[in-house]
């Protein structure tokens, strides 16, 4: 005999950094909660969204969404960014959280989310961040169980640009990111014919992982390729000066001084060298000479090295302009605003899929990170354990289309 329909009270929430899917995933989750109630599945429901992320579930800052906006909801998936707020909080971070105004002295950040949750009513919790935010999302569940008897069914939503969440084939936004990048490199690879021997760095997000690099590159040769060129004397512009001819990524050693010697011949052939860096690239060596000089390593609250205060683009490009005697140097990050667009079709398909699933599965009671379960080949999406989701997943440099870019741009 089945269970008689029952009240949802749902809350969603966004956190960490931006990735093309926040929009949608918001938009997709109403959809189908809404439809849930049209269809008798459930029989009453309240959607709140807590503003900015954990900063909201600590301060009590949220607000409940009138169900005769649910409909109007769907133009959400036309708009990067998020609609409802995100923030950077770390729940086990007890110092940074009563530094920022959360939580007050004597007070646990875990303990203050639970209170806010309780005293909203919330059974059903929709996390759409990365590892970290899914994870904390379950440690606060769990949190909640034990300390107050209550349960909340948290439903993760993956998002990073950066697809390295085990055990996650693929994460909202990533190739969405690596489109935009894509075509943010289709223009300012066009500043190579403003200089003579110009050495262009483009920079793209990825801490551990280089599979937005690779992709971004993947996608900007398929673009490449498909373009027609004036072959004639003096014209300077060619598939060869506004091709790749370096992709660095963590998961590769950067022999500087090889690299420098092979692209300084490119340098001399073309007039430009076009290098895509990955941002964690090389950054353990910027680190260790940090270190070793005295300096102070800049970290954030989750104790991540501060990447944007290392700035590994500025530290590649100053050895490499001299050892391929560039004239000019440009150093040129595709993040923020790759990361800033709305989801494409490949990623609104995905996220649609999975929200359905998410909600199907919040009110059977399990909770999970929505996605395709890299450990069970061939299954479809599925709410997965959290105590199997982390972040750090390396790209895998081994990918057969991979080696093929490398070989083509000589690198391999």
């Amino acid at each position: 005999m089945s269970s008689p329909p029952q009240q949802m009270n749902v809350a969603m929430m966004t956190s960490g950094g931006l990735a093309p899917c926040l929009s949608s995933s918001v938009a997709y989750l109403i959809e189908f909660w809404s439809a849930a109630l049209k269809a008798g599945t459930i029989s009453g429901l309240t959607i709140r969204m807590y503003v900015d992320g954990y900063k909201g579930v600590l301060t009590g800052d949220s607000m409940v969404l009138d169900p005769a906006l649910y409909d109007e909801c769907t133009c959400l998936h036309d708009l990067g960014g998020s609609p409802i707020g995100n923030s950077r909080v770390k729940l086990t971070n007890v110092k940074d959280c009563m530094a920022r105004g959360f939580v007050k002295e004597g007070e646990t950040p875990l303990e203050v989310a639970a209170q806010q949750l309780i005293k909203d009513g919330i059974n059903v919790l929709h996390t759409i961040g990365g590892d970290d935010t899914n994870t904390q999302a379950a440690e606060l569940s769990k949190y909640i169980l034990e300390q107050h008897g209550g349960k909340v069914v948290v439903i993760g939503m993956p998002k990073t640009i950066d697809n390295d969440v085990y055990p996650i084939v693929q994460t909202f936004g990533a190739d969405t990111a690596a489109e935009q990048g894509s075509k943010f490199f289709t223009n300012v690879v066009s500043e190579s014919s403003a200089n003579p021997r110009m050495l262009i760095i483009h920079e793209v997000m990825g801490r551990d992982s280089g599979y937005l690099t690779a992709a971004t590159a993947r996608k900007y040769r398929e673009t490449l390729k498909s373009m027609k060129f004036v072959s004639g004397p003096g014209f300077t512009s060619s598939f060869q000066t506004r091709d790749i001819h370096a992709v660095w990524i963590p998961e590769l050693h950067i022999d500087i001084a090889a690299e420098g010697e092979r692209l300084k011949q490119v340098m001399d052939t073309h007039g430009c060298v076009n290098v895509f860096l990955s941002e964690g690239a090389g950054v353990e060596d910027i680190v260790a000479e940090m270190e070793k000089n005295g300096e102070e390593v800049p970290r954030d609250a989750f104790g991540h090295v501060s990447l944007a205060k290392i700035n590994p683009g500025v530290y590649f490009s100053k050895r490499l302009a001299t050892m391929v005697q560039a004239e000019k140097t440009l150093v040129q990050k595709s993040g923020y605003f790759a990361r800033s667009a709305a989801s494409n079709d490949f990623d609104r398909k995905l996220i649609k899929d999975c929200a359905e699933k998410g909600v199907e599965s919040a009110i059977a009671g399990v909770s999970g990170c929505m996605g395709q379960d890299e450990d069970m080949e061939g299954t479809p999406i599925r709410a997965i354990e959290f105590e199997r989701v982390k972040g750090g997943k390396p790209f895998n440099k081994d990918a057969e289309w991979f080696h093929e870019l490398l070989k083509e741009i000589g690198q391999a």
